[in-house]
């Protein structure tokens, strides 16, 4: 039995266009969880290919029919997902589909695929298996969440070649609920950690040196969350892993001096925090209280961390309903006062899903809603909806204004020369700064083509008129 399992594309996602750009190389990383389903899938019973379109996009009919495909998709990858699907009912190949948009959109994911598996596989990929081999796959399957002890080591073997950034999940669950996030809805509040041995054994079979660990939250909040932390960091060092690692944390990693120290000695290059907006009644907005809890100050947050060595990445949010005019150099302020090595800035974007999709779908403020062909713009990085104070060329030009000003070569050049004066990743911070501005400020002019500024107005004003008649 032939199985295909495909990571889909969006040719809109700049960032994975490694042949336009070098330093893209190092900001795309593995499908992990199809190389997890790959691990679940018994061999030599089953022939496994992995397909990343991120790399390139085969020519599927001139490839050897397969018995089953099974695709993953984010939001933004999810009309490519239904393309390749079409393809492959075409030739008579049942397609299963899963992931966050299948599952947010279920009845969508129907209409183009045979089967879609709801919420996390592990719990019931090998039924799907089965029911394939013998011609009798159901509609949906529901996966429960397991003991992360349940996830196997991911089949990394696959896809040996092509990329510069391995990829290793150690926990899932986020308690935080942030407002914009499916997070929750996917995987659930409640932290689950993975096995520490079975972290270890499988950054051990990780052929990249360097590795995105992809866990929404790697410490965690609590105390016992960090205690747990601590014992993973003390393994990798114990294990003398050889590898560089990014992680996605919360800004209370800086409050603890040991949980840094071992963070540094594990390998950690840098992490990525959200601090979401400068204010507090933009953090208010989103639900993310948790970073302005009792009083802290980021500078002085982001010196601590950065004083162990690790390079700091902060995320920020444009177009909440408290952003006005000079937002975008409002940002760039801020990210320089803070010290931030790396500026990373997304457009509030409604997923399904999530709380931000409910309020704005019942406010009509969803603009770009032809689905499921609109899917493509749905990245972070296209206005999408009805802000309220800023139009959309007014967001372009936002997002370029605070670009501009945190990417500009002066600044790359004072941060990466700062941060080889103080022996705190330099290289890292050259890659991330010149990859970020090839991604930012130079694809502006192709946003404006790709996306017809003028839909968003007329659309607007549509789709409140609509609504309105219905009240």
């Amino acid at each position: 039995m032939r199985l295909y399992l495909i990571n889909p594309s969006n040719s809109l996602i700049s960032l994975t266009d490694v042949k336009k750009c070098y330093w893209n190389q190092y900001r795309v990383w593995k499908p992990l969880s199809l190389l997890v389903l790959a691990g679940l899938t018994p061999s030599p019973e089953w022939d496994i290919k992995v397909i990343d379109e991120n790399l390139s996009v085969p020519d599927y009919t001139a490839m050897p029919q397969p018995d089953l495909v099974g695709i993953t998709a984010f939001t933004s990858q999810a009309n490519r997902a239904y393309t390749v699907a079409a393809g492959f009912s075409s030739r008579g190949v049942p397609v299963v589909m899963g992931g966050i948009h299948a599952t947010m959109c279920l009845m969508e994911a129907l209409e183009r695929v045979d089967a879609v598996v709801k919420g996390e596989a592990e719990s019931i990929w090998a039924q799907v298996l089965e029911d394939a081999k013998f011609g009798t796959l159901k509609r949906v399957y529901t996966g429960i969440p397991l003991g992360m002890d349940k996830v196997p080591l991911a089949r990394h073997d696959l896809l040996p070649s092509g990329y510069r950034v391995g990829a290793i999940q150690t926990t899932r669950g986020c308690p935080l609920n942030c407002s914009f996030c499916s997070v929750t809805a996917f995987n659930g509040r409640h932290f689950r950690h993975r096995p520490i041995e079975n972290v270890v054994q499988e950054f051990k079979v990780i052929r990249e040196k360097y590795v995105l660990i992809v866990d929404d939250n790697l410490i965690g909040t609590r105390k016992d969350h960090i205690a747990h932390t601590k014992k993973l960091f003390l393994a990798m060092i114990k294990a003398n892993l050889g590898k560089n690692w990014f992680a996605q944390v919360t800004i209370n990693m800086a409050d603890d001096e040991e949980l840094l120290r071992l963070a540094a000695n594990a390998g950690c290059l840098g992490v990525f925090i959200g601090f979401e907006s400068p204010s507090i009644e933009g953090l208010k907005e989103v639900h993310k209280k948790f970073n302005f809890h009792k009083g802290r100050e980021f500078k002085a947050s982001v010196s601590r961390i950065q004083r162990h060595g690790i390079i700091v990445a902060g995320s920020f949010i444009m177009g909440l309903d408290v952003d006005d005019h000079g937002i975008g150099q409002q940002i760039a302020d801020t990210a320089k006062r803070y010290g931030l090595d790396i500026l990373n800035v997304m457009f509030l974007t409604p997923l399904p899903g999530t709380r931000l999709w409910k309020n704005m779908e019942l406010e009509g403020r969803i603009v770009v809603n032809s689905f499921p062909e609109d899917w493509k713009y749905y990245t972070l990085v296209f206005p999408v909806a009805r802000y309220r104070h800023l139009s959309w060329a007014d967001m372009l030009n936002e997002l370029e204004t605070c670009d501009r000003a945190f990417y500009s070569y002066p600044r790359i050049f004072y941060r990466v020369f700062g941060n080889l004066c103080r022996m705190r990743q330099p290289f890292s911070t050259l890659v991330s700064n010149l990859s970020y501005r090839y991604n930012g400020v130079r694809s502006y002019r192709e946003k404006f083509q790709v996306l017809d500024l003028s839909r968003g107005e007329s659309q607007a004003k549509k789709t409140l008129s609509a609504r309105d008649a219905s009240l």
